[in-house]
């Protein structure tokens, strides 16, 4: 008896130990930076709501940075002034 519980525990044991929380998957949404359009287009001061955006996406920025359709607006000098304003880098990808 004292064996069995013994192996169940190292059974249990070793589950425990080589159980490993995934991590949430990420999701890219260039929509969801619409909110930066204005700014980027016409040079003014972003939103509270646009700098949001920026944080919350910037994990993606080097997906955003290889679509063709993207980079020009997120490497132009207004996408660059208002990633600044935002206290958001952009990074080298």
């Amino acid at each position: 008896m004292k064996k069995t519980n013994f192996i169940l525990l190292c059974l249990v044991s070793a589950l425990l130990l080589s159980y490993a929380p995934t991590a949430m998957p990420l999701t890219c949404d260039p929509y969801q930076l619409s909110s930066c359009a204005g700014p980027i287009f016409s040079g003014s001061q972003p939103s509270a709501t646009c700098c949001n955006s920026l944080k919350k996406e910037q994990p993606c920025f080097c997906q955003f940075l290889s679509n063709p359709n993207l980079s020009p607006y997120i490497n132009s000098a207004n996408g660059r002034t208002v990633a600044a304003y935002c206290k958001v880098s952009i990074p080298s990808c």
